[in-house]
């Protein structure tokens, strides 16, 4: 028979972070193999639960979400999203820019989908959330990676992104808090960001989904709080900040210069009412979430359980020979270096897909990231201190053996 083969709009998309070394941890526990998973910032199966006052305002109002809601959204979780956009200093938002997802993911390809014709670029920063460029892809735009220099704390190389904008570039994708690297952009750099949209008519797409994850007494900005004659797309949600990845409870604001965006707007609204609306449950719990205490700073706070696990972390990393790790100020990751002639890794998928075989712990290699060498890979650091500890150490001796098998010992 004839083979039936994938879309080809699915050549060009990769999703690393689920790629074949899940697959291979699946196999191994099949087989009674325990892995330490440090692939995916999945804060529930680490003991990260969600406030109480969200999981029984959700079960409360379980009555009531059977139906469809508005295309957007409900009224109230959005009118919630709307005073969290003023208190972040976005002016000029209103019930209409905001927009309610099944988790920011749904809304970052629907923001693509609505926005790009084929051979539209976009920059992209490297490394990125792969979702962005599986996005662009999928909506028949071209990724344009800019670099994020690791020797300036990861921020954006501002000159490397101005050699890169054409005539057919169209988008900036900001992430901040940025994931994979943990980097906290400061306000002059998402300035300069500005400028840059400013003189090319660019939109600018900004990922916040980390805005509260912040260390050492950091704040941050909103890119969209600095100017009002350039169109933002500001993308958060429950997952990272409410530990509440499952519930798929994320919004998208559109905001500053939106009197010659009409078209596309209406593009956003023609496609929020195609997939009907996002889950009701996940809804009711926005609301409260905003409103409530905010016990995410007490974890990342003096004390806090996730301020303490990346210092540890950092720590047990950077311990190892030809490991270097710049700091995270921010989110739930860390983004190590292998010194490429202690390890000259060539492949560095099978770096990984080694280390899971030998020691049992599954992390993502830096390609996953579209980082542009084989010599980087990144963990979560949200297991408890006993197991962080453990897989820290199996790290340790997988790259011991590496070294001496290459002769770098």
């Amino acid at each position: 028979m004839r083979p039936i083969l994938k879309s080809n709009k699915l050549d060009d998309v990769c999703y690393e972070i689920r790629g074949p070394a899940l697959e291979k941890s699946k196999q191994m526990e099949e087989e009674g193999h325990k892995i330490i998973k440090l692939n995916i910032g999945n804060l529930a199966v680490f003991g990260f639960d969600p406030p109480d006052e969200i999981v029984q305002d959700m079960i409360l109002n379980m009555h009531g979400a059977a139906g469809y809601t508005d295309s957007k959204g409900m009224f109230a979780p959005r009118k919630a999203v709307m005073h969290y956009t003023q208190s972040k200093h976005i002016s000029g938002v209103t019930i209409e820019d905001i927009y309610l997802g099944n988790g920011a993911s749904e809304l970052i390809v629907m923001a693509m989908n609505g926005l790009l014709n084929n051979g539209d670029e976009v920059l992209v920063p490297a490394p990125d959330y792969p979702l962005w460029t599986a996005a662009v892809s999928l909506s028949g735009g071209n990724p344009v990676h800019y670099i994020c220099d690791e020797q300036a704390g990861w921020f954006p190389d501002i000159d490397d992104m101005r050699r890169k904008i054409t005539s057919n570039t169209k988008a900036i994708v900001v992430i901040n808090p940025n994931n994979p690297t943990g980097a906290l952009y400061p306000r002059e750099i998402l300035l300069e960001i500005i400028e840059l949209a400013r003189q090319h008519q660019l939109i600018i797409l900004a990922d916040e989904i980390y805005d509260k994850v912040l260390y050492d007494g950091e704040q941050h900005d909103s890119i969209a709080a600095l100017a009002d004659d350039v169109l933002f797309i500001t993308l958060n949600g429950l997952s990272k900040n409410y530990r509440s990845c499952g519930y798929r409870a994320g919004w998208m604001v559109v905001s500053g210069e939106k009197r010659h965006a009409k078209d596309y707007i209406d593009g956003l609204n023609m496609l929020a009412s195609m997939r009907l609306c996002a889950n009701a449950p996940g809804q009711f719990a926005i609301q409260t979430a905003l409103g409530g205490y905010q016990s995410i700073n007490d974890l990342v706070g003096p004390g806090g359980r996730l301020l303490r696990q990346r210092d540890m972390a950092h720590k047990l990393l950077t311990d190892i020979p030809g490991v270097t790790c710049v700091k995270p100020k921010a989110a739930l990751y860390m983004f190590p270096r292998l010194d490429p002639v202690m390890y000259p890794i060539a492949d560095d998928q099978q770096f990984a897909y080694d280390l899971l075989a030998e020691e049992k712990v599954l992390v993502v290699q830096g390609t996953g990231f579209n980082w542009i060498a084989p010599d980087h890979f990144r963990l979560v650091f949200l297991p408890n201190s006993d197991d962080l500890t453990d897989a820290c150490g199996r790290i340790a001796r997988f790259l011991d053996g590496y070294r001496r098998r290459h002769g770098r010992g």
